[in-house]
């Protein structure tokens, strides 16, 4: 029989496991707009992922998982991304920005967001307003000298998504805003030709957004060597879709099928399903291509990660898709028989698989066919285990033990999509029974420390090779960390529109994280290697 190591080497991530390694790892998942330092301007910035790195280190962990940080425009959500491979210039560290220390008057402008960066949530639109504002003037006094730099012009030569995406954000400005499919029909579905001809048109707002990428880049770049260097693996997070206001599908809608939106059907989170707004994809158009904008735009992302999450990864085997102006419930699955949903899966997983040197991580979460987890399985890509939702399919329906988990996977307590573990505890009062029962613990709805402290230990030394959990969940054993109300602690709540979604900050600044000693000491308790007593 092969062993765990010689199974996975023979897998079609095998390249991508021998470089990550086929052992432990212990990490931590924050979204970037959530964490703070001294030096933020209102939001999270790319900078401040280095004493990020650092408190991963000090805590004894070797992973660093961080959401998506594509560009987004009519909502901050994330997943609802313009572009696949372009980064959002809010995360931008400006006191870190070239040239700035001989730019006297410009620099006394930095934007005054101190009082932004203070509040609870994060305002989006007053950060983007104002560095925005901030970046163009930077662009004006400094943007041509930048741009000239051989590694600038390279930068640009090799990005083939980025002039068109340039171009999409300045047609986006001249019809302030409306959806692309209302513009005059020639700036509508273009060819190699008609792009070229429109470059010159646009040219000052083209070299703005060529400016901004190429910082974006720089930066997050600084980020990934420091990381190296500390020993830490960084993890990104790949959106599966695009919203259909997207440079991609403006510039190649044969790729995506406009027609009808992904979605989820009804379960016990999302009594009338779930609509996410986003096209599907032309997975034969894609096929003909020899699936080049998947390849491209992995082959960008591996200049910042290790691994990726693979978001809903079931959509590689089959999508929920709602006609137009139809309720969630009437969407159908395509394909829709378990067969061709097989077919598909291993296909198109083993397309990324290969075509890639970072090692994918499933989320193989909802309504699942039986048959994904031993595809993801056989090519060598883990699925995620949130230890409340592993159950067994008998009548009691009773809880998965940890410790017979799959190596090939990830444990987690929460995601950034549910409920934080003691928000769970009190609201899914018949879930946290049963595993209050199962551990043989009296229950309350409120989760003790050391109730807290058993579950994240076990997250910690279940039989997965993976185990990543939020900040939030370790903050919480420090009432001075977090909010005062569990509700405050969540960071989005999937099928709703809300100010709180996505805006979540944590309250201690990055400084304040690296001079508690006592949060060290929980991380020594729980990622320690001996067993525990």
């Amino acid at each position: 029989m092969k062993t765990l190591k010689e199974k996975l080497l023979h897998t079609a991530t095998g390249k991508q496991w021998d470089r990550v390694g086929i052992q432990s790892h212990q990490g931590i998942m924050v979204p970037l707009f959530s964490i703070h330092t001294a030096l933020s301007c209102g939001i999270g910035e790319f900078l401040d992922l280095l004493p990020l790195i650092d408190l991963c280190a000090r805590w004894g962990l070797d992973l660093l998982q961080i959401l998506p940080l594509n560009n987004e425009e009519s909502e901050p959500s994330p997943y609802n991304c313009i572009s696949s491979c372009a980064l959002n210039p809010i995360y931008l560290s400006l006191h870190a920005l070239p040239h700035l220390d001989s730019l006297e008057e410009l620099r006394q402008k930095l934007p005054p967001l101190e009082r932004l960066t203070n509040i609870d949530r994060v305002d989006y639109s007053e950060v983007a307003t104002h560095k925005g504002a901030f970046l163009k003037k930077y662009y004006e006094a400094v943007g041509e000298k930048i741009l000239e730099t051989d590694a600038a012009q390279a930068f640009i030569k090799n990005q083939k998504w980025l002039k068109p995406y340039a171009l999409f954000r300045a047609l986006k400005k001249q019809y302030n805003d409306a959806p692309w499919e209302v513009w005059d029909l020639e700036n509508r579905c273009l060819n190699k030709a008609q792009l070229e001809h429109l470059y010159p048109l646009y040219e000052e707002e083209i070299s703005l957004h060529c400016l901004l990428q190429y910082l974006c880049f720089i930066q997050l770049k600084r980020v990934k060597t420091y990381a190296e260097k500390a020993g830490i693996l960084l993890m990104g997070d790949l959106p599966i879709l695009l919203s259909k206001e997207s440079a991609d599908v403006w510039q190649h809608i044969e790729l995506f099928n406009v027609h009808l939106s992904a979605g989820a059907p009804p379960d016990s989170y999302n009594l009338n399903g779930q609509n996410w707004g986003f096209p599907l994809f032309n997975w034969d158009a894609l096929r003909k291509e020899d699936f080049l904008w998947w390849k491209e735009r992995l082959l960008f992302a591996e200049n910042f990660y290790d691994l990726f999450r693979l978001d809903h990864i079931l959509g590689f085997f089959r999508f929920f898709a709602i006609p137009p102006n139809h309720p969630s419930a009437e969407g159908r699955y395509i394909p829709d028989n378990d067969t061709a949903c097989e077919a598909q899966g291993i296909e198109l997983l083993s397309m990324v698989a290969s075509n890639t040197s970072m090692l994918p991580i499933g989320e193989d979460l909802g309504t699942a066919l039986p048959l994904v987890r031993p595809c993801l399985e056989n090519l060598g890509i883990c699925g995620t285990r949130v230890m409340h939702w592993e159950r067994r399919q008998d009548k009691e329906k009773s809880y998965i033990s940890p410790q017979e988990f799959s190596p090939i996977s990830l444990t987690c307590v929460s995601t950034h999509d549910s409920e934080p573990l003691a928000l769970w505890w009190k609201e899914r009062t018949e879930e946290a029974l049963a595993f209050a029962k199962m551990k043989g613990w009296d229950y309350t709805t409120q989760l003790s420390s050391q109730q807290r402290e058993e579950i994240l230990w076990d997250s910690h030394h279940s039989a997965s090779l993976f185990h990543v959990n939020s900040l939030t969940e370790y903050l919480a054993f420090f009432p001075d960390l977090i909010h005062a109300s569990e509700e405050e602690e969540r960071i989005n709540t999937p099928g709703t529109y809300s100010p709180k979604n996505w805006s979540y900050r944590m309250i201690p600044s990055l400084e304040e994280l690296l001079k508690h000693e006592g949060l060290l000491n929980v991380f020594k308790c729980l990622v320690q290697k001996q067993t525990k007593t």
